[in-house]
């Protein structure tokens, strides 16, 4: 019987980016992958960029609010749950693997109708609304904090999946990427996938300061504008591919807290400030920092708090902290076993 399996997922680089981590695990046991996502979602361009087969189905964003839009949407959701069911008949999956957000939720639907296992990751300290759902459907849920809770029949915490290249950055080829040089501390600075614009406003205000200090590494999110030209401050989109380089030349990040990210710099033992996601947010991202804030892992800023003032202050409390941040990160940190994770895949089918 073939090896097929289905990824689904997407809207953030963090509902993706576990999956690429797992794919050579998988290939190399001969599983064929194929990944279902949105086709104006961030995981198209990753899948392709991986040379997954992509397939694109309809999706709709799922609220907890009124609004005269989710009466749309939820038709988007109706017609995603039949290509995808389209799709899962031609494709004949063994298993479907979901890492979250709106669009697999049509998916992990469609195969509950086809009665083809699912396992779902949760990445985040709290479980959102599209999590609650496939959890009713899924043979498994897993999660990367071991504080989660989700109600399910079987909940299971294996941590996230990080990509094995991350482990082997070069900061010299960072450095080359940037212009900068050698001993002088470099500084992170992030928005999560997407940027931060609000993040991006208040570096501007103290660009000149920081490079003062640091050389600065700033991605800013597609689209965005730099905020200084200066051989100290070096700005990228978006970085997929080398990003392992620049996270091994940093010495502190900024950042704000979606639990990818964040995993990532604590496998890497990197003191990190993080200003989580306030505004308009489900308040999973508050709730992940708080947690590695208890944990020594991390310091805290509030977006409520940013300024420029508040944000220097902060930068230099963490560089002030930041042995003592390294010293609990090395202490606590357990990596997720990919081979492992691969394994347990297998076994939800009852073998390989």
């Amino acid at each position: 019987m073939s090896k097929q399996i289905v990824l689904t997922g997407g809207g953030t680089a963090g509902h993706v980016i576990p999956h690429l981590a797992l794919l050579p695990y998988l290939q190399a046991r001969q599983w064929q992958v194929t990944y279902i996502g949105s086709a104006h979602g961030i995981e198209k361009q990753l899948a392709g960029a991986a040379d997954v087969p992509f397939r694109a189905i309809a999706s709709g964003k799922l609220r907890r609010y009124f609004s005269f839009r989710n009466a749309s949407d939820m038709f988007k959701v109706i017609l995603g749950i039949c290509q995808a069911l389209w799709l899962l008949l031609r494709i004949r999956p063994r298993l479907v693997f979901s890492k979250g957000g709106y669009v697999s939720v049509p998916v992990v639907i469609a195969a509950a109708l086809l009665r083809i296992r699912v396992v779902t990751h949760e990445s985040d300290l709290s479980p959102g609304l599209a999590t609650r759902i496939i959890a009713r459907f899924a043979t498994e849920v897993w999660t990367a904090f071991d504080e989660t809770r989700v109600k399910a029949r079987k909940v299971q915490h294996v941590g996230i999946p990080i990509r094995d290249e991350l482990l082997h950055g070069d900061a010299g080829r960072g450095r080359q990427m940037c212009g900068f040089k050698a001993g002088r501390r470099t500084l992170l600075i992030m928005g999560g996938s997407l940027g931060s614009q609000r993040i991006n406003n208040v570096v501007s205000t103290i660009a000149a300061e920081l490079v003062s200090d640091y050389q600065v590494i700033h991605i800013i999110g597609a689209g965005n504008q730099p905020s200084l030209s200066h051989s100290r401050y070096r700005v990228f989109p978006f970085v997929n591919k080398d990003f392992a380089h620049l996270l091994s030349l940093a010495d502190m990040v900024v950042s704000r807290a979606g639990a990818n990210s964040i995993f990532e710099f604590l496998v890497l033992c990197k003191p990190m400030l993080l200003i989580p996601l306030d505004a308009g947010s489900r308040g999973d991202q508050i709730e992940n920092a708080a947690c590695f804030a208890r944990k020594g892992f991390a310091q805290v800023l509030a977006e409520r708090d940013l300024s420029g003032a508040k944000l220097l202050t902060a930068i230099a409390e963490l560089e002030q902290a930041a042995a003592s941040i390294r010293a609990k990160q090395r202490e606590h940190c357990l990596r997720a076993d990919n081979e492992a994770i691969v394994t347990r895949l297998e076994q939800v089918l009852g073998g390989g």
